[in-house]
């Protein structure tokens, strides 16, 4: 993992190997420019701008650029990245993306110094943090005899005048801890599905708030069993590798709000015998997104101490089809007794998530909010970079989308139509597993709303095209795993508490 350090701009023995420098301008016409704030001086910012002036490149957002190193910058390699504004529009989370697109772009190289305008917490603690994310690689499963290394940055230091301030210290810290659960949840979505069946789905849950004041439980296929969790059991019936249901609970001295988190944990969706096309199951490790989102972002409120209790339950069940597998026109009783007639096997995940939100509703908790690449439909929807929340409560619907859009994830309010909810019925059970075709986004809310008891507040994040980027990498934002809605959550969590302060 790297770590972050924090230093002045004309520290020595930091013995870099590259800079990372921050442009702005570039957009209707304005100049580019290195600003002052970013701390280098005003001949190694000439220096630097004259080069790229003779290579005649027009630098574009998110690209970076390699120089060679220039007299006054102790750093033998430089690499330029337009922040994709002029200096009084630069944002948190541009800062966030450029440092990410410079880390990002450094294979190989140990030692990088970030150097971008702005000083204040919340531009220093994004440029930290977007380098950290630009740093990730997954690297678990490279061979020996891999010919060039895959390793992101060692160390990263951030330049700036503020080193020393608490203030800008503390939001660091807290950045650095969120953006190393980003990549615990990255690395979980990326782990194969032969490594990562739901037993070691569940351990890695429990290895992720090890230490911590954390309380766990797990329960196998024979306390599902017990006790008759048949959404989850009749997921996972039809593979090798049995269920599991983890909880997690994060009891906090004083916690002003009760937060319940639930997660689809799939860990490899097949579509059971409502087969996907070959190519549609290529990137079916990603199917356990939520879960892995919901324990990371348990980890880091735990780990920042945030005043909020947190209930987490991460359902997971690996969907494959066989001679034992659920069938199409088969009714299972879900925890609670509810019962639903699957009319598609592959509308698997919210079934697991049925259980766990009645299961989480026995906790009384203020809040509940689910995470699951659920359909297919939100790509349709919003595309591969925007997420979608829906839920029973428009303000906090509203909250999260606030929040996201505060840590630089984007996320879109959506409808639950209530017209929509009787395509749902079933002739011979409670409910049917899938619903009109049209909206099925927004018919799969409405699966989970009836999971829901009318006087709890919930929410629900679609991240199922986020959650996998098959594109090219952008920002900090790698190919593959991304780790979607972690930051999300511990905002959100954050900000409820605080708007429950005494």
């Amino acid at each position: 993992m790297t770590a972050v350090r924090l230093a002045a701009i004309d520290a020595t023995g930091l013995s870099l190997d590259a800079l990372v420098v921050g442009l702005t301008g570039g957009k209707r016409d304005a100049k580019i420019d290195i600003p002052a704030s970013s701390g280098l001086g005003a001949a190694e910012r000439r220096r630097i701008l004259d080069a790229l002036r003779t290579l005649a490149v027009k630098p574009k957002t998110g690209e970076a650029i390699k120089l060679p190193g220039v007299a006054g910058v102790e750093a033998p390699l430089i690499v330029c990245v337009p922040i994709g504004a002029t200096a009084d529009e630069i944002t948190p989370e541009l800062l966030r993306r450029a440092a990410g697109a410079g880390t990002m772009s450094l294979n190989g190289i140990e030692r990088v110094g970030i150097a971008m305008p702005g000083d204040t917490p919340a531009e220093v603690a994004a440029t930290a943090q977007g380098a950290m994310l630009g740093s990730y690689r997954f690297e678990s499963f490279r061979g020996a005899g891999t010919p060039t290394p895959v390793r992101g940055p060692k160390t990263v230091t951030v330049l700036t005048g503020t080193h020393r301030d608490r203030h800008v210290r503390e939001a660091v810290r807290q950045a650095e801890i969120v953006a190393q659960e980003v990549c615990r949840a990255r690395d979980l979505v990326n782990t194969p599905p032969s490594a990562l069946h739901p037993k070691e789905l569940a351990a890695q849950a429990l290895a992720a708030v090890a230490g911590l004041d954390v309380t766990t439980q797990v329960l196998d296929e024979r306390g599902l069993k017990r006790g008759k969790f048949g959404g989850i059991l009749a997921v996972g019936q039809g593979s090798a590798n049995s269920p599991r249901l983890v909880r997690l609970a994060y009891r906090p001295a004083r916690s002003k709000i009760h937060v319940a988190l639930v997660g689809k944990g799939i860990t490899f969706d097949s579509g059971g015998l409502s087969l996907k096309p070959p190519t549609a199951m290529e990137t079916m490790k990603c199917d356990m997104g939520g879960a892995a989102a919901v324990i990371a972002a348990t980890a880091a409120i735990a780990r920042l101490g945030l005043p909020a209790s947190v209930t987490t339950y991460a359902a997971c069940a690996e969907n494959m089809p066989s001679g034992t597998a659920q069938r199409p026109g088969d009714v299972l009783t879900t925890y609670g007794g509810r019962t639903v007639e699957v009319l598609n096997t592959d509308a698997e995940g919210r079934l697991v998530l049925a259980d766990a939100l009645v299961r989480a509703g026995e906790d009384v908790p203020d809040v509940i909010i689910d995470v699951a690449t659920l359909t297919g439909a939100q790509m349709v929807a919003l595309g591969n970079r925007i997420s979608a929340v829906m839920g029973n409560d428009d303000e906090l619907r509203d909250d999260i989308v606030h929040s996201a859009a505060m840590v630089g994830e984007q996320f879109w309010p959506m409808p639950l139509p209530v017209e929509l909810r009787e395509s749902l019925d079933s002739p011979i059970a409670d409910i049917a597993n899938i619903g009109d075709r049209m909206g099925g986004m927004l018919t799969a809310g409405l699966f989970l709303q009836d999971f829901i008891s009318d006087d709890t507040a919930w929410a629900h994040l679609d991240i199922a095209g986020p959650a996998f980027n098959e594109a090219a990498p952008h920002g900090y934002t790698p190919k593959g795993g991304t780790g979607v809605a972690v930051r999300t959550l511990v905002q959100i969590v954050r900000d409820l508490a605080d708007s429950n302060s005494l």
